[in-house]
């Protein structure tokens, strides 16, 4: 059987621009269904996944994912009529009536919302197929739910999902065993932890929706405890493992409600004024960031043990846009409250298109099982043709050439051990937000000066944003605290782990102001190629351990192709691509 997942809802952004006019440009974010992407699952498990801003180059987009549709069914070998479902990760009918209170809210879900606006979308981009038979619209939570659980190799989990809003819910907590996943409570849209995060995030100068990990990056350099207890009084803990926060409702006009004009005026008499998208940061913008990231963790640690304590289960399963705060990732493992843990790598809305198409699988082969998740590159690869083509039409010279892998990564190790920063595409391109090894930027995290390099002339991005090391597997627990049976956990980059304090100031690069790191473990089992880079760079210096981020400049999606490799790498001014098994250095050694 072969289902296609989709997520995103195409005419948000549109109808929106249509219906309010006039708002600023970042109003336009606060939206459903960014992030779209599609997801192909066969009978051979997760065939290609990737998401549609990766082929449209339009950071986040909503737009229905066609270009992501072509290549999934391409990876595939598979024609639109051999599909057999086609799995939506929104299922907004049940909730028609609540939209039925004004022309807005009719508008809004006849043209944005509703089975026949995803049917239209199907019909337009792919012309002739039975969609109306096809299209399964699986509710949004569930859809992230069943992202998690399914592909986490546990027979038995709590699941938590926690994001803006999914239709009209922003957390859902459940319980999964075997095929069954059994909800036991949701927490409506508008007591929603994640508005409220993002809601600030808009109230720092960031843009909603999408820059919610730059105020996680900047709370270790505040305090917490100067604004925690304003930001609890913002948020009740209620004794049924549930949170309210009221101060969502403080928007009473249209305009209101659409850009949280009323919770931002609110904000601000407790937090100070807001920040300008273009003013400097200063102290008391880093402690607003610190109170709120602690009151996050306060809130998640609040409803996970209360639901530990009613289920006794011990594994803990997270999916939705808030499972990608890796600082309270962090927090949640090292409290010990659960045993062992899975978070989506893909756990933000894109990654609803895979649980979509899970969902719809286990409806209809409900004795399928799949193993635990390994790294989800499921995106496109380019082979050696390919790559030429882009290096010629670069018009870069003739690259370096070498008879073996082995002997490439032992050069890049040693441009890397000498300062260089090199820009790494190999194989095929990640499924999530991050970078893990296929399309990302490496450099040495020895190097106290790198960090500032790299924001400064490659990423363009604010200073404060700390980068990620990434380790072998079988090193991690000599750098950073974490249990060497727990490395798997940290493949995906997702979990916050303390550095060993020996290395903090031998790893300066990727050690955060509060002694901190956004661990990736990679295992020579997953990721051979990166291991041996890894493993190589370690026979130099000593340490295994690389600086890595994404392979993109401000403000565009990870590359995607050669040509895009190519073209990112000349503009971003780094030293050296290593794209398949070529070499291109302009420069001199």
């Amino acid at each position: 059987m072969n289902v296609l997942g989709v997520s995103g809802l195409h005419e948000s952004v549109p109808f929106k621009k249509v219906a309010l006019p006039g708002l600023a440009a970042r109003d336009y974010r606060i939206a459903q269904g960014f992030d779209s992407a599609a997801a192909l699952v066969t009978d051979q498990g997760v065939r290609a996944a990737a998401a549609e801003e990766r082929f449209t180059r339009d950071k986040g987009t909503g737009t229905f994912p066609a270009h992501a549709i072509r290549y999934c069914l391409a990876a595939a070998a598979l024609s639109p009529d051999a599909v057999d479902y086609v799995a939506h990760g929104f299922a907004y009918e049940p909730f028609r009536d609540l939209f039925e209170q004004d022309d807005f809210g009719r508008r809004q879900f006849a043209e944005v919302y509703s089975r026949q606006a995803q049917l239209r979308c199907l019909h337009a981009h792919l012309p002739g197929g039975d969609w109306d038979r096809k299209l399964i619209q699986v509710p949004h939570h569930l859809a992230h739910a069943a992202s998690a659980f399914y592909v986490s190799g546990f027979e038995e989990a709590l699941i938590l999902v926690a994001d803006g809003m999914g239709e009209v819910h922003s957390m859902t907590i459940a319980v999964a065993r075997g095929r069954d996943i059994t909800t036991l409570a949701q927490v409506p849209a508008l007591h929603s932890l994640g508005l409220l995060y993002g809601v600030v995030t808009l109230h720092l100068g960031f843009e909603f929706g999408l820059d919610e990990y730059k105020v996680m990056g900047l709370a270790p350099h505040g305090d917490p405890r100067r604004y925690f207890g304003q930001f609890m009084g913002l948020i009740k803990l209620e004794a049924d493992g549930t949170c309210t926060i009221p101060v969502l409702f403080a928007n009473r006009t249209l305009e209101e409600r659409e850009t949280y004009g009323g919770t931002l005026r609110q904000l601000a008499e407790v937090l100070g004024p807001p920040r300008a998208p273009d003013a400097a940061l200063d102290g008391n913008h880093a402690d607003v960031a610190a109170g709120l990231q602690a009151a996050l963790q306060a809130a998640l640690m609040h409803t996970l043990r209360y639901f530990k304590a009613q289920t006794g289960l011990r594994n803990l399963c997270l999916a939705g846009g808030v499972a990608l705060n890796c600082t309270a990732n962090g927090v949640i493992k090292r409290s010990g409250l659960f045993r062992d843990m899975f978070v989506q790598p893909a756990a933000g809305d894109d990654g609803s298109a895979l649980g979509a198409a899970l969902w719809v699988q286990r409806l209809h082969q409900p004795d399928r099982r799949l193993p635990r998740m390994g790294l989800p590159l499921w995106g496109p690869d380019y082979d050696a043709d390919a790559i030429g083509r882009a290096l010629d039409e670069g018009r870069c010279g003739p690259p370096g050439a070498f008879a073996s892998f082995d002997e490439l990564a032992r050069e890049v190790a040693r441009r890397l051990a000498d300062g260089q920063i090199v820009a790494w595409f190999q194989g095929r391109m990640e499924f999530g937000p991050r970078a893990l090894g296929n399309r990302s930027i490496l450099a040495d995290p020895r190097d106290a000066r790198m960090r500032d390099r790299i924001n400064q002339l490659v990423k363009k991005r604010e200073e404060f944003r700390p980068f990620a090391p990434a380790v072998t597997a079988e090193a991690a627990h000599r750098f950073f605290e974490l249990d060497p049976a727990d490395a798997g956990l940290y493949a995906h980059m997702l979990v916050v782990a303390p550095v060993r304090a020996a290395y903090r100031d031998r790893l300066p690069a990727v050690t955060h102001v509060d002694g901190s790191a956004r661990v990736q473990t990679v295992s020579r089992a997953d990721h051979p190629r990166f291991w041996t880079l890894l493993e190589e760079f370690g026979k130099i210096t000593g340490m295994p351990v690389l600086l890595n981020t994404s392979f993109n400049v401000r403000g565009q999606p990870i590359v995607c192709t050669p040509t895009e490799a190519v073209a990112t790498f000349l503009a971003a001014g780094l030293d050296a691509l290593a794209i398949g098994d070529r070499l291109l250095a302009p420069g001199p050694r």
